[in-house]
């Protein structure tokens, strides 16, 4: 039952992968690697791209990656208005890899295309619908 935590809408189905959300759970950000070719998949994947073996496994990431965009979000989608306005980032993990997440505690005017940024898995107790997600900060 670990995709609950992600919240809202959810239409995740349950996978090889489902376990990701319990390691979010735990505080580690993890992505697959193949057994067999060596490839690493952030988000996780159950199948390898590059060889198209189902043999994967678990491996950690540092969370250290580049902010490649970013944008601010006035008029949010359904099940988000109540914490809009907020800025989203996309990364580009240091072990390969991209992300979208929200940018926490980082001034507006600081931001900028190709900083250096920390992905931080999170939970948020007081809220129901979300427990796990990850945010972007300064190093």
């Amino acid at each position: 039952m670990p995709f609950k935590y992600f919240g809202k809408i959810n239409f995740t189905p349950y996978t090889k992968v489902d376990k990701f959300a319990d390691y979010l759970h735990e505080g580690k950000l993890m992505g697959t690697q193949c057994t067999k070719c060596g490839e690493r998949y952030f988000p996780p994947r159950a199948d390898c791209l590059a060889c198209m073996s189902d043999s994967v496994e678990w491996v950690e990431y540092s969370g250290e990656g580049t902010l490649l965009s970013f944008t601010k979000i006035y008029i949010a989608p359904k099940g988000f208005e109540d914490i809009a306005p907020y800025i989203l980032g996309v990364v580009d993990l240091k072990e390969g890899g991209r992300l979208i997440s929200w940018i926490k505690d980082i001034p507006d005017e600081e931001i900028k295309m190709d900083m250096p940024v920390k992905v931080v898995p999170r939970i948020f107790e007081e809220i129901e619908e979300i427990k796990l997600y990850y945010t972007i900060e300064k190093p």
